[in-house]
């Protein structure tokens, strides 16, 4: 099991600045963002550009991740344990089940097989 930690990366800083308009700018236009394991714990996270960013065992306890689209993002994995999720899309394979156990309980999200 993997434990949230600070990414060594400039776009994870923004993030961690509540900088997410700076994010949004900076990040690559195509290609995928590794985040992988990131520590998002409590941040504010609204009106991410979340497309393609790959969040696998990511950590997402009390963060607002209202209104995020995560469709095209990488949820395997990761725990958004009591965060606010009013809003969100998240990706199709990502059955409510799965989405609610994790906000109740701190599961970490599993994907559906095709």
């Amino acid at each position: 099991m993997s434990h949230p930690k600070l990414l060594d990366s400039a776009l994870f800083a923004l993030l961690h600045k509540d900088d997410i308009a700076g994010f949004n700018k900076a990040r690559p236009k195509d290609g995928p963002i590794d985040m992988r394991g990131g520590d998002f714990r409590g941040l504010d996270l609204r009106e991410l550009n979340a497309e393609g960013v790959d969040f696998t065992d990511a950590y997402f306890r009390s963060a607002d991740l209202r209104g995020v689209d995560f469709q095209n993002a990488i949820l395997e994995g990761a725990s958004v344990a009591h965060a606010q999720i009013s809003g969100a899309y998240f990706p199709p394979r990502l059955k409510a089940a799965e989405i609610l156990m994790s906000v109740q309980f701190g599961t970490r999200l599993r994907y559906d097989p095709e």
